[in-house]
């Protein structure tokens, strides 16, 4: 069938977006919804900015200022809570987020935030951040290995510094996922592969930003 003959509409961007706020909004008018925060900020205005987020799913929220007074603890990355609010829409970004009404702490650590300090206390505990373990770095090393994303900021930015600073090294870039399924397995290998490498000096491991539930 013909696209022409089954146009009855053109939705225009402003349109849909406005379709899509009112159902969310009549469907999810008053919501409780559990979750671990993240991504925290609180700028000039004093309202408070955040991601609410499961080992599945993220959602953003703002807790106007006029609902802070009645808090009874602080909201941080990490903390796991239950909030009270309803779901709509921002129409300048197309994005959907809860307007914070009311929050309840659980008292505990996030699990992800959780398993990420239990993890860093077994490595201190190890001896592992102690400098007498670590390598001491050549003063200036020729030969560079990179093990980071071959798309993203990160890589360029390495490059960029590399040859501004020693302009004659070379560089060997080792690409690999740095986020998402797959991707611990992906770097794990990719630092051994360059290991066995011998006349390889120093080898950066690399990340541009991103919040803790993307690695």
């Amino acid at each position: 069938m013909d696209a022409e003959e089954t146009k009855t509409h053109i939705y225009s961007v402003s349109e849909i977006t406005n379709d899509v706020k009112s159902i969310l909004e009549s469907a999810f008018d008053s919501v409780w919804v559990e979750g671990e925060i993240s991504n925290l900020r609180i700028p000039g205005s004093q309202h408070v900015y955040f991601i609410l987020k499961d080992n599945r799913s993220q959602i953003r929220c703002v807790l106007f200022k006029g609902f802070r007074s009645g808090l009874k603890f602080q909201p941080e990355d990490g903390k796991k809570v239950r909030l009270f609010g309803r779901v709509t829409v921002y129409e300048s970004r197309g994005d959907y987020q809860i307007i914070v009404e009311h929050i309840e702490s659980e008292g505990l650590v996030g699990k992800l935030q959780e398993a990420f300090e239990k993890l860093k206390a077994s490595l201190l505990k190890e001896g592992l951040f102690e400098k007498d373990k670590k390598k001491s770095l050549p003063q200036f090393p020729w030969k560079i290995g990179v093990v980071t994303s071959a798309t993203g900021a990160a890589v360029q930015d390495i490059i960029n510094i590399i040859n501004r600073r020693n302009p004659k090294a070379s560089i060997l870039v080792y690409p690999v996922k740095v986020q998402g399924e797959g991707a611990a397995e992906e770097i794990s290998d990719a630092i051994q592969q360059m290991n066995r490498i011998n006349d390889l000096d120093v080898l950066i491991v690399g990340r541009g930003g991103g919040s803790i539930e993307d690695l």
